[in-house]
C-alpha cells in the first residue's frame, strides 16, 4: 500500500514505568497479589477548575458501579487510599523525566505544575489522575517530540461482577514518565521503528522497569480526509505495524 497516497499520518503515546519507589510516597513500586486491607468506594462526578463537568465522567456517573479496593501492606500506604495527602514528589522520577528530554533534545518547564485529570472509573482513589508537563519540544530522527511528562500510573484492574470493579492497588502512584510526538510517522513500519527507538533510548537510563505491562504505547491514525482514532494499550512492538 501506498500510504503517502492515502495521506497517512500517525504519533505515538509512550507511558513507561520508572523503576523507581513511587510517585508521591516513599512505597515500593512492586506488584503484589496480597491483600492486608480491603474497602469500598463510590466515585461522583465533580467540576473542573472552570466549573464544567466532563460529558465522559457523566457517563461513567450513569453506570453506577461501586469499587473495592485491595491493599498490601508491602507496596501501598494512607496515600494510595486517599486517607493521607500526597508526599512530596519523587526527586528521582523527576531526574529520570530531565534525563530523557535531554537526550531528546527537548525544552524543560520553568517550574513542574501537577495537574488532575477527572477520572472515575475507580483507576484512582482520588477520583483524579496527576499529571506533570516536564519538557517540550524536542526531536527523535525526524519525528517532532512534542511533550514529555510525568504521571502516576493507575490501580490495576482485577476483575469485574455485577456492578462492583475489584482493583488493586499495588500499581497505584507508580511513576510514568509519558513521551508524546508529532503525527509525523508516515508508515506502519515507521511507527514500530519510532516506538523502538523510543524504548531503547529509555532503557539506556536505567531506571525503568522491563517486562509485560511495563510499557503502554497508544497509536493515534489517520488517512486524508479521515477522522483520527486512537488505538490504546498496546504492549508489544509487534503489534504496532498491525
Amino acid at each position: 500500500m501506498q500510504y503517502n497516497v492515502i495521506g497517512f499520518k500517525a504519533g505515538l503515546e509512550i507511558h513507561q514505568q520508572l523503576d523507581t519507589h513511587k510517585l508521591f510516597c516513599n512505597c515500593p513500586s512492586t506488584i503484589s497479589e496480597e491483600a492486608d486491607v480491603t474497602f469500598k468506594r463510590l466515585l461522583r462526578p465533580t467540576q473542573s477548575e472552570l466549573g464544567d463537568v466532563d460529558r465522559a465522567v457523566l457517563e461513567e456517573a450513569a453506570r453506577h458501579r461501586r469499587f473495592l479496593y485491595r491493599a498490601s501492606d508491602a507496596s501501598t500506604c494512607l496515600v494510595e487510599a486517599d486517607e493521607e495527602p500526597p508526599h512530596a514528589t519523587n526527586p528521582e522520577a523527576i531526574d529520570v523525566c530531565l534525563t530523557v528530554a535531554l537526550l531528546l533534545d527537548a525544552r524543560p518547564v520553568d517550574e513542574l505544575q501537577f495537574m488532575r485529570k477527572i477520572v472515575i472509573d475507580g483507576s484512582n482513589t482520588t477520583g483524579f489522575q496527576r499529571t506533570a508537563l516536564v519538557a517540550l519540544g524536542g526531536i527523535l530522527q525526524n519525528v517532532r517530540i512534542s511533550t514529555i511528562a510525568l504521571e502516576e500510573d493507575a490501580a490495576r484492574k482485577i476483575t469485574e461482577k455485577d456492578n462492583m470493579v475489584y482493583y488493586g492497588l499495588d500499581r497505584l502512584g507508580i511513576p510514568l514518565i509519558e513521551i508524546t510526538t508529532e503525527a509525523d510517522i508516515t508508515s506502519p513500519d515507521h511507527a514500530k521503528e519510532m516506538a523502538g527507538q523510543l524504548g531503547r533510548l529509555l532503557q539506556a537510563t536505567k531506571k525503568v522497569k522491563r517486562g509485560l505491562g511495563t510499557i503502554r504505547q497508544d497509536l493515534n491514525i489517520s488517512i486524508a480526509q479521515g477522522p483520527r482514532v486512537e488505538v490504546k494499550g498496546i504492549q508489544s512492538l509487534s503489534s504496532i505495524s498491525k
